[in-house]
């Protein structure tokens, strides 16, 4: 069973940076078909950046120019740089495979950012 443990959230004033990562441990694993997703409070939980074979990347409007998804096969991990960080932005964080890609891992704790203005 593949395990997913994402860290790097916390405090930041808008404008502010954040690098999440996920770790993946456990079983069989593969950076390509990974996604970042978030889940705001009362929210349902949002897709925000995939990142597929061939370093293809996807980023919803809503990040697009603020934040970068990547991954190291080596070390099973995936990232997601956040920029110019927006109050909006505040939620907890999670990764797991892109929407269609094959049946989700077992969903991490996920990593809380939150964003003040």
């Amino acid at each position: 069973q593949v395990q997913l443990v994402e860290s790097g959230g916390g405090s930041v004033q808008a404008g502010g940076s954040l690098r999440l990562s996920c770790a993946a441990s456990g079983g069989v694993f593969s950076i390509n078909a990974m996604a970042w997703y978030r889940q705001a409070p009362g929210k349902q939980r949002e897709l925000v950046a995939a990142l597929t074979r061939g370093n293809i990347t996807y980023y919803v409007d809503f990040v697009k120019g603020r934040f970068t998804i990547s991954g190291d096969n080596a070390k099973n991990t995936v990232y997601l740089q956040m920029n110019s960080l927006k109050p909006e932005d505040t939620a907890v964080y999670y990764c797991n495979k892109v929407p269609g890609s094959g049946s989700y891992y077992y969903w991490g704790q996920g990593t809380q950012v939150t964003v003040s203005s």
